[in-house]
């Protein structure tokens, strides 16, 4: 009797023992997805920002060859674009995070079926 107790509290202990294994090797793998979509999130962001850069810089490149006679009125136009870029910018930002955050999956730590059958 008291073999078959041992046994089973034996079994017990694999079972805890595996069941910790399972989910530490769960909050790796979701560790090791939220840097790899991080990253990925941060290459997208720099890609975008260089682009947008890239625009503004094309935009004051040619109003600076424009023809108004009022510098100030460029002025107000580079003004409106910067802050158009920068918003876009943001949005772009903040689109990502969110999908981001959509991807992060918590995990939550379940015994497999076979560890299961085995304690009952």
């Amino acid at each position: 009797m008291a073999a078959q107790q041992s046994q089973g509290i034996q079994t017990l202990l694999e079972a805890e023992k595996e069941a910790a294994k399972v989910v530490q090797q769960a909050r790796a793998y979701r560790v090791q997805k939220l840097k790899d979509a991080r990253s990925e999130a941060e290459k997208e962001i720099a890609e975008y920002k260089a682009q947008k850069e890239t625009e503004f810089q094309t935009f004051s490149s040619e109003r600076s060859g424009s023809t108004q006679t009022s510098q100030s009125a460029v002025d107000q136009d580079t003004e409106v674009k910067l802050a158009q870029v920068t918003s876009s910018y943001t949005q772009r930002k903040n689109d990502v995070v969110k999908k981001l955050l959509e991807r992060a999956v918590l995990v939550e730590p379940t015994l497999h079926p076979n560890f299961k059958a085995k304690i009952q």
